[in-house]
């Protein structure tokens, strides 16, 4: 087996360790999908000619949930990716990568101006597939999912979306409501992908969420 095709083996199994405690909206199945549409994207971005680039990519992909700030049960979780890419021998440069596309794709950093035009292709195909999984179908099953699980209210017409966000105020989510998210955060990623082919993808998940938000109000309302 070639090194690389062992490291995937190996940073399969452990997310598999690390994420099996997890609820439903990030578990293993969300790494899996954020993998295969990663390595989807990469390959329609034309990074499959790019030496190094999908191995990047993939690695990213499996690895980017682990220690999530949502999930951490013990501050040196932060620390497991890093430990894993150096007990794999993964050369500096590309461990350099990997860890700047796991830190810097999440929302909350894009909110604190975190993310910029400089970086390196690979970030954006993984991020990208990351906010495709939050959108659409499967991203309206998995934010019902991730509100049920942290016991948030469904629907309150009386608690009205925040629409500027800090990363602070992102993070506070005790008096939010679950379909509220869709407005402060899914409703938003559409117009933040990195990717052309990222783009085109999130067209028909977005428009699946609006139909969903407007059959959702008229019925929360008796209306339909």
């Amino acid at each position: 087996m070639a090194k690389s095709e062992e490291r995937v083996k190996n940073a399969e199994k452990l997310v598999e360790r690390t994420m099996k405690g997890n609820d439903a909206s990030h578990d293993v199945s969300h790494v899996w999908r954020v993998r295969d549409l990663a390595l989807s994207l990469a390959r329609e971005e034309g990074l499959s000619s790019i030496p190094h680039s999908m191995e990047i990519v993939e690695l990213a992909a499996l690895l980017h949930d682990i220690g999530d700030y949502k999930y951490l049960r013990d501050p040196s979780e932060e620390k497991i990716v890093e430990n894993f890419l150096e007990g794999e021998g993964v050369e500096e440069s590309k461990k350099t990568k990997i860890l700047m596309i796991i830190k810097g794709m999440g929302f909350k950093d894009e909110l604190a101006g975190l993310v910029n035009g400089e970086l390196c292709p690979e970030f954006g195909v993984v991020q990208d597939a990351d906010r495709l999984d939050a959108i659409g179908a499967i991203g309206i099953a998995r934010c019902f999912t991730f509100g049920g699980s942290r016991n948030a209210l469904l629907h309150d017409p009386a608690i009205l979306p925040r629409l500027e966000l800090s990363k602070e105020h992102y993070m506070k989510k005790e008096e939010q409501t679950t379909v509220n998210h869709f407005h402060e955060k899914l409703l938003k990623l559409k117009n933040l992908m990195k990717t052309k082919a990222g783009q085109k993808r999130a067209e028909k998940r977005h428009k699946f969420m609006e139909e969903f938000l407007e059959e959702f109000y008229q019925e929360w309302d008796g209306r339909a």
